[in-house]
Parts: structure tokens; sequence; C-alpha cells
């Protein structure tokens, strides 16, 4: 009876196995085809498409294929599940062998449907698809693309694993445009040779002195300092670890410490105007004999060495320029804010930021730790935060992991996942406090929370298995009454919201405060700042450019309403919040919560809450917040009215961060062209050129100097009054920003711009003045002249100099793709940022040759241009002239 029960068992093992080898076999077989997806059409409502009939928002809908090639025998099993990541929904396919599903977020899957006749051998088989909104950027379209058959491993369709998405993805012809009359200027590189045009190349001498960012003000001398020996830094001013982070940054530059050129420092309030009697004030008196540094506090001493340091060149320094300087910051809230919840970035990546925040004066570093797609630190006593919500892996259960978003694909091995330990952490506080820089963690709730909800459902599974139901509720985030259907602006149902209704959110929101304040309390920098997000808490199908089927409106997308819910519409918990009256209605509950929030920040000691605008807009004003203080990270586009609206906020008593998207997102492209990256629904471009032209305290002036999205005028006033904002943040974020490298190549050069306009207001920046309008191509209240000219300085200091800086702190920066020109058989080369090598090729890129504006080539045929890195040792994009 054994005998026969093993011969049994093993033949069924044999079964099972067989199947599983053949379901391997075939997703190995599909991942090995060729994929190609190509943009085909833009315009598609223009064109025959009933985009409002299809649901499209505001009626707006694209067309494209995905085609995919089989090169080997013909398939014909239907056991198969492609599986893709897409920030487009998919409205409809046009190939009735298919059918695509929307899954998660942007995840989707793309299956044979009951007409599937199979793949051809050696044959192609094209998928039309019709998309909501527009493909524009390369970036639009997400590698990775995956296939599973069955329990089989997942596997990558191989082309789609990579990078360089050109290698599956095409955008041809005009589809540029995000509508047919879309004024935006395509850059080619005649359009950027013109561009450049204004800004000539300055010589040595007239760069001399000058530093980064401006000073408020400064006198040059004729005489040079010689710190050929060395620099004997006195700093006493300054701890031991910002004194290391100095001599950090003179050995990069290749400066000896220790002996030669002295370098004193003192603190001295009184030395100070009251104007300038703040923060990071400093004055630095550059001598001969010796470089004195007198700051209004520790900070202002640091940054007079940093002023110091910012005359240095990457290369030869022997010298220094004598001069005197004046300074002080104009904002007290200089931000850079770097999301690693969509995609992780390294600690390493972290800290050179830190590096280049501090050489530039900025001094709050925005870390977002948490989003929809992860979380992304350790905390105490909560593993399932980083065991499941810090990684991403084909987990349809979602008990081991999220699933797979953004590109990152089915597997765990890149920044799709990814944590910072506590000592991280802690390391990363101690490393900015060395360099005047405060961390300001965000976890963003109760939106945009689907990583911390799924990971705390898997804890709760865990504990309710263990019989420990007290233990399993306490951190919940979820209502298991709730059935309201409702979906996130990035396409998350309702386990991307915590819960604002239940005692056991705000146990998780405490633990989480108590466990990051101990962090930086154990890394000597104390929690000044609690961030808690706040955005986005809303349904996308409850949006405006939506219509219900029953009374259509034209030009928006029918869908049916009564389907739709508010988030935590139907929760039993929220219910019994509103009837007892501590809440108006269910579209308060956001801000509801984040007076709670405030609650906790307080009891933790920590006088100032921050969160992203919306989240409180439902709240009477600041009085109402625990808080002594409450910020709010501004993030309107101008052109839709934030030149306005910003006011509303200040006025009520909140602390203003301006945060616009059209000027300091900078996770949008750089320019308009296909193959650059980034998200664009603010802006289609962010260049550094428009970056320095950006008027923060005056909102209304910037309709005179930049365009909308879709590059046309605009005009701007406001009639209220503006108290100021209290500073300036940038923000990088990283939906399709996978790998350091990307980060680096978005971060930077902007990053250098957004100090400058955060330290120093320019003279061609005006007061606000309360109903003055500003109109695109009318009214000439700005100086475009004196902006002209001060940006052709310092596009000229960046190129010249602080591009070399970057190089030798390993920054993988974006270098600007070149403009040319071909008139009269003549090549001419220029670059936005003077001083840049260019090189040009006349037989396809085999061999370059050095472009030289003194003697400008002779050419006969296309050729292609770029740009190269002071270091030599990169290149811009290449770009080709006919």
């Amino acid at each position: 009876m054994k005998r026969l029960q093993r011969t049994l068992l093993a033949l069924a093992l044999a079964g099972l196995t067989g199947n599983a080898n053949a379901d391997q076999n075939l997703a190995d077989k599909l991942g090995q085809f060729t994929l190609n997806y190509a943009v085909l059409d833009n315009h598609a409502g223009q064109h025959g498409v009933d985009c409002a009939a299809l649901g499209a928002d505001w009626a707006a809908c694209s067309k494209a294929t995905i085609t995919l090639t089989n090169h080997g025998e013909a398939i014909t099993d239907k056991n198969w599940i492609i599986w893709f990541p897409s920030i487009r929904r998919v409205l409809k396919v046009e190939n009735a062998q298919f059918k695509i599903t929307h899954v998660m977020g942007d995840l989707h899957k793309l299956e044979p449907g009951d007409k599937f006749t199979g793949f051809p051998a050696g044959q192609a088989v094209t998928i039309p698809i019709i998309n909501e909104y527009w493909q524009l950027f390369i970036t639009d379209v997400l590698p990775r693309w995956y296939v599973t058959s069955g329990d089989s491993r997942p596997v990558i369709i191989a082309n789609t694993n990579t990078e360089a998405l050109t290698d599956f993805v095409s955008l041809p012809g005009e589809q540029w445009k995000r509508t047919p009359d879309d004024k935006n200027v395509l850059m080619t590189a005649e359009a950027r040779y013109s561009k450049n045009s204004d800004v000539p190349l300055a010589d040595a001498a007239t760069l001399r002195g000058e530093i980064v960012p401006t000073p408020k003000a400064v006198t040059i001398h004729a005489e040079n300092a010689d710190i050929s020996q060395g620099v004997q830094l006195q700093l006493d001013s300054l701890t031991p670890a910002s004194r290391e982070a100095i001599i950090m940054r003179l050995k990069l530059f290749g400066v000896k410490t220790g002996q030669g050129y002295p370098v004193k420092s003192r603190i001295a309030p009184d030395a100070f105007k009251q104007a300038d009697a703040v923060s990071g004030a400093y004055h630095l008196q550059i001598d001969r004999q010796e470089a004195t540094i007198t700051g209004f506090d520790a900070a202002g001493v640091f940054y007079g060495a940093q002023s110091l340091l910012s005359l240095l060149s990457a290369q030869d320094n022997q010298q220094v320029a004598t001069l005197e300087a004046s300074d002080a910051p104009r904002f007290s809230w200089r931000a850079i804010h770097l999301d690693v919840g969509r995609h992780f970035h390294s600690k390493a990546a972290v800290l050179r930021l830190l590096d280049q925040m501090a050489a530039y004066k900025l001094n709050k570093f925005h870390f977002h730790l948490s989003d929809d797609e992860g979380w992304r630190l350790e905390i105490p006593g909560l593993p399932e935060l980083t065991t499941v919500g810090a990684n991403r892996c084909h987990d349809l259960s979602e008990k081991h992991c999220l699933l797979p978003q953004l590109g990152s694909g089915p597997n765990s091995d890149n920044n799709g996942s990814g944590f910072f330990t506590r000592d991280d952490y802690i390391e990363i506080v101690k490393y900015a406090a060395a360099r005047h820089i405060d961390v300001i963690p965000e976890i963003d709730m109760p939106a945009h929370a689907r990583a911390a909800v799924v990971a705390m459902e898997a804890r709760y599974d865990r504990l309710m298995k263990a019989g420990k139901k007290d233990d399993a509720d306490y951190y919940r985030l979820l209502d298991p009454t709730d059935t309201s259907n409702t979906t996130g602006v990035q396409y998350y149902n309702r386990t991307g919201y915590i819960n604002p209704c239940l005692a056991s959110s705000r146990h998780f929101a405490d633990k989480v405060i108590t466990e990051v304040q101990k962090m930086h309390q154990e890394a000597g920098a104390p929690l000044a700042v609690w961030h808690a997000g706040g955005d986005e808490a809303k349904n996308i199908y409850l949006g405006s450019g939506y219509t219900d089927k029953t009374h259509p409106e034209a030009g928006k997308g029918i869908i049916d309403m009564s389907r739709q819910n508010k988030p935590w519409e139907n929760s039993q918990a929220c219910k019994n919040l509103l009837e007892q009256g501590a809440v108006a209605d269910v579209e308060h509950l956001s801000s509801y919560f984040g007076v709670e929030l405030s609650k906790l920040v307080n009891a933790h000691g920590t006088g100032t809450m921050q969160a992203w605008q919306d989240g409180l807009k439902d709240a009477k004003d600041a009085s109402v917040f625990s808080t002594g203080q409450v910020n709010v990270n501004f993030w309107d586009t101008l052109f839709w009215g934030g030149f306005d609206t910003a006011n509303d906020w200040a006025n009520k008593g909140f602390r203003v961060v301006i945060s616009n998207p059209d000027y300091l997102y900078l996770d949008f492209p750089y320019e308009v062209n296909p193959v650059e990256s980034g998200y664009y629904w603010g802006a289609r471009f962010s260049d550094e050129r428009k970056i320095f032209s950006f008027a923060p305290d005056n909102l209304p002036q910037n309709a005179e100097t930049s365009v909308d999205r879709d590059g046309n005028y605009f005009s701007a006033k406001s009639d209220k009054p503006w108290p100021g904002a209290l500073g300036l943040s940038a923000q990088l974020w990283s939906e399709v920003i996978r790998t350091d490298k990307q980060m680096e190549y978005m971060m930077y050069p902007r990053l250098i711009v957004v100090a400058e306009r955060a330290w120093h207001r320019a003279a061609w920046e005006q007061d606000y003045k309360p109903g003055r309008e500003y109109q695109g191509g009318v009214t000439q209240w700005v100086d475009s002249l004196a902006l002209a000219a001060d940006w052709a300085r310092f596009a000229n200091l960046t190129g010249n100099r602080e591009l070399a800086k970057l190089d030798k702190a390993g920054i993988q920066y974006r270098l600007p793709v070149p403009g040319a020109r071909v008139e009269n058989g003549v090549l001419a080369i220029n670059t936005s940022l003077p001083g840049l090598s260019a090189q040009y090729s006349t037989d396809g890129g085999k061999s370059w040759q050095r472009y030289d504006d003194k003697a400008r080539p002779n050419v006969d045929a296309e050729i292609q241009v770029r740009a190269v890195s002071p270091n030599g040792q990169r290149y811009s994009r290449i770009e080709h002239v006919k």
C-alpha cells in the first residue's frame, strides 16, 4: 500500500512539474518576443475618435500601437499574461484577439481574448489601443513589460528591459504637440541656436570674483590672494563636523589644508545692520594676507566659507580675487525636495545632494519618504513597512511585496525596491546638520499612502493568524466596512488612502512620529518640522473633466457618476464621526485629519507642521492647528490662478513655501523635445533660464516673462495683500526617474539656479503691488534687458565654472544639447551655458572633432553635434543638423 501511495504521489508531482515546465517554457518564449510601442496620434479626438464616449478626462485621447514580433515557432496557447506599466489609462483595444485590464496604479495586463488565434511564427502582431490624454515625451512609456504563464516565474520581455526607451518606443512625426494649436517651440538644433544667441561667451576677467549664489553686495579688488601653499582654516566658530565639510570641499578642488593662507572667522551679531541680522548672514573680506569671515551666527560663518570656496575653480587653484562681500539670505527657507517613494534613491546619492545643497547655501532637505509605491524608512516595531512596503515584486496577494509599478518590473533588484535603515537615516540627518541643512521628513497621509496601508494589512493578517486581534487592529489603516469606489490621481483604489476616522490611524501616525523623532535626537538634530503630506485625497473621476452619462456636458469624458464615491464615503467609522458633528462633511475629512496630526506633532514638542496646501484647504485658517506654525507648500500653477490664490494662504496665517510646478518641479523636461524625460502636466519645459527668470515673491510678475503650458501668453494680477513668502522649494518627483543617474540628470544643474533665486533677489524683480496687472506680450513692467544681462552673467558662471565642480563631485548632471545651424555651408554651434565645449561629426558619429567658434568649419553634409563635459568624460544627447 505504501509503495502504491509513493508511486501515485510521484506521478502527481511529475504531472505538476510537467505543467510548471510547460508554463515556464511558454513564458520564456514570449519573453524573447520583440515589443515595439508607437505613438500614432495625440489628437485622436480631432480625427474621428469619440474620446468623450470612451470616458476620457476632458475628452482627450490618443492612439498608439503595441507590436509583438515572434521570432520563433508559432504560439497558440492562451495561458499567458503580459503585465505592463502605463501612466495613461487604456480606454479601448482595437484588436479583437486581445483584451487589456487595469490592475492597480499604472499596472495593466494584456491577455488573449476569446478570438485569439495565436502568434504566427516569424511574424508581428499589432494591437492598436486608445489611451487617455496624450504621450508627448519618451518617458510617457515605461520599461520592463513582463510575461507570466500560470504560476511561472515572471520573464521580462528582453528588449523592454532597458532605460534606453528609444530601443522599443517611437514618437514619430508631429506628435510632440499636445493640441493642434500648441504654440510651444520644438527644440531642434536650429531653434536652440536661436534661443541661445543672446547669451555671449564672457571673458575670464568678467567672471573674476563672482560668487554663486550672488551676494547682496560685493566689491572686487584688482589684486589676488595667493593660496598656492594651501589654506590654513581657523574656523573655530564651526563645529568639527562643519569644519570637516569645508575641508572635504577644499580637498575636492585640490587645495591643501592645515597650512598656508589663513582663513579666520568669528561670530558677531552686532556687526550686522538690522535688515541683515538674520541667520546665515555673513561678511567676507579677502585680503592678500588673510581672509576673515564674520558671521551673524555659525550658519553665517559656514556660508561665508562656501562663498570663498565658490571663487575656486575645479582645476587650478593658485589664487583668488581679493574682495569684500556683505551678504544675507533672501529667504530663510531654501529647500530641495526629493521623492524616494516612487523610486528609491541611494544613500550615496542623497549625501552627494546634501554636499551640493551646502555648496549653494540651500538649507532645507524635504525628504519625501513614503508614497503609494513605496515606504522607505525602517520603523522599529513595524517591520512590514519595509519587508512589504519597501519592496516590489510579482505577488498578486501583496503579502510579501507591493505590485510592480512605474517600470520597475517583477523583480526587487532595482530602485523600485529599497529603504533607509534607522542608522542610514541618522547618518543622513547628521551629515545634513554638519552642512547647516535641516532634514524635513515627509510621511504622506491620508492619501498617497498605499505602501503603508498594504504593509499594515500584511501586519494585520500576521497577527490575526497568531490570535492577537487587539494588536492586529492597533495600527490598521483601512476600515473593513468601507466599500467606497474611489480612485486616486494615480489610479489606486481605496487602499491608497489611510482612513482618517480610525483611532488606529492616529496610533500609526503617532508611532511613526515618535520613532523619527528619536532618530533626530540620536543624530543631535531635533525634529523641527514634520511634513504631513495631505495632498490629493480625492477621487479623480469626480473631477471637473468628467460628466455623468445622464446629463453629458460637451468636452468632457462621459462616465457613470452614480458608481463613484468620495474617499471614505461608505466608511462606517467616518459616518459615525459625521453623525457626531466632529466633521462637517466627507470633503472636510482630509483637513480634519491634518488638524488631528498637528495635535500629535505638537504633543511631541515639534513646533511646526507642514503640508501640501490642498490637504489643508478646508481648514478655516492656521489658528485651528495645534502647532505654533503651519507651513504650506504652495503648488498651484501660476497660469491656472496660482498668482492670486497664494495670497489666500498667507492671509490665513499659513507660512507659504513657493513650490510652483511650472517653475520649480525638477522632474519636468528641460526642453520641448520628445526624447527628453519627465512629467509635464504643469509645464512643457523648465530649463535653467526659465527658473532663473522666476520671481517667487511677486508671482504676477511671471506672466510677463514666461508662457503657459501650451506656449500661450497669460495675464496675472491680484488685488489681495501679500505678506511675502517664507521661502522657496524645488521638487523632484520620481515616477519616471528610476535610477540615481536619472535623478542627477534632472536635478542638476537646475539646482544651482534654484539656489540663486532662493538666496538672492535680483534687481529686475519687482515689489508686489496689489492691482498691478502683468500681461505677457503686452506690458513691460519688467526690465527685460537687465534680466537678459543677468542671465548671461549667470549662464557663463555655470558653464565656465560650476559644471566642472559637479564633475569633480561625481554628479551625473545634464549637459545641455547644443544649438547649431549651417549657413552658406559654415557650421555654427552654441550652448545655453557658454563655456562648455562642443564637438561635431561629419561621418555619422564615427569620429568627433572639437568645435572652435573662432574657426567655424565648412561642412557639406548632415552633421551631428554634442556638448562635452569639462572633464571630457561625458557628452550631451546627440543632435542632428541639416
